[in-house]
């Protein structure tokens, strides 16, 4: 059996083609920035096949193939956090493909901002969002990335002689401490990381690994004026609620972050670069937590 780091497996993340080339993806939260930044990051490596997933009816991706690639970008209606959508999708893709290797759960919710303005229906839509749908990844994908297959007749096609998947949980670093919003978004995103631990033993054997991402201040392009404050739209704050002098006193490296630097560590996590790594939390933050626990006035 080839090693991930073989140069002559399908795996391997030095191929010529790309350190993703053939893989099957799909990507939750496809319209949000850093799900457009992790599309457009797959894709940049060679994967053949992106189902780019949204539950917004009003925000659905257009493209149908991405126009600088042989990727094959694919718009598809989820519901992440439905059992039935997400094993109709699963059961799309291997009737398509016959195959499925990476997963990117990136279709997080902010919530409100305080205890006072949420309410009980809130805190539930923030943990079907933010912790339920990278559950049901874990539960049913592993099976779906157990599918071996030949070298199939499609672009960027590559065979599958062996299980491989990762699962990647995009949280935030308010999986890690509070402060950073209000409680539904702490105490959801302590959940999506607890999915990610426990999924390390379930994984066990599988040749499947899943890691998480937990970014910082990020800078999703929208400002104050233009910001739904209840955050039920929403995936990260917007950068501007910390001011320029405060990211300079608080992060590093005196800045809000980028959705492709978030996407460049999913790419990085997808691929055979961190074969070693199952139950990792990557924190993206640009220092901010090392320095002290970030604040967000609100």
């Amino acid at each position: 059996m080839a090693n991930a780091l073989d140069d002559a497996s399908p795996f391997s993340p030095y191929r010529a083609d790309g350190k993703l080339y053939g893989f099957v993806c799909v990507v939750t939260g496809a319209t949000q920035p850093i799900g457009q930044a992790i599309a457009a990051e797959l894709a940049a490596h060679g994967a053949a096949c992106i189902y780019t997933c949204t539950s917004d009816p009003d925000s659905t991706p257009t493209s149908s193939l991405s126009t600088d690639s042989n990727t094959k970008i694919i718009p598809y209606p989820l519901l992440p956090s439905s059992e039935e959508s997400t094993l109709g999708l699963i059961d799309d893709v291997l009737n398509t493909w016959g195959r499925l290797d990476v997963w990117i759960c990136s279709s997080g919710l902010l919530g409100p901002p305080s205890i006072d303005l949420t309410t009980p229906a809130d805190l539930q839509k923030c943990f079907e969002a933010n912790s339920l749908a990278p559950f049901f990844a874990l539960k049913y994908a592993p099976p779906a990335m157990a599918k071996l297959c030949s070298r199939g007749n499609y672009p960027n096609a590559s065979e599958k002689d062996r299980a491989y998947g990762s699962i990647v949980v995009v949280g935030s670093v308010a999986g890690t401490y509070g402060g950073c919003w209000g409680p539904a978004y702490t105490m959801t995103n302590h959940a999506a990381l607890g999915v990610v631990r426990s999924g390390v033993a379930v994984l066990k054997g599988t040749g499947v690994r899943i890691n998480c991402i937990s970014p910082g201040q990020i800078d999703v392009g929208v400002d104050l004026k233009n910001f739904d404050m209840r955050g039920m739209k929403s995936q990260l704050p917007p950068a501007s609620l910390q001011s320029a002098d405060k990211q300079k006193e608080q992060i590093g490296l005196e800045r809000a972050g980028m959705p492709t630097e978030v996407a460049r560590v999913a790419g990085f996590l997808a691929s055979g670069f961190s074969s070693y790594m199952t139950g990792a939390n990557m924190v993206v933050d640009g220092g901010a937590s090392v320095m002290c626990p970030m604040t967000v006035p609100v």
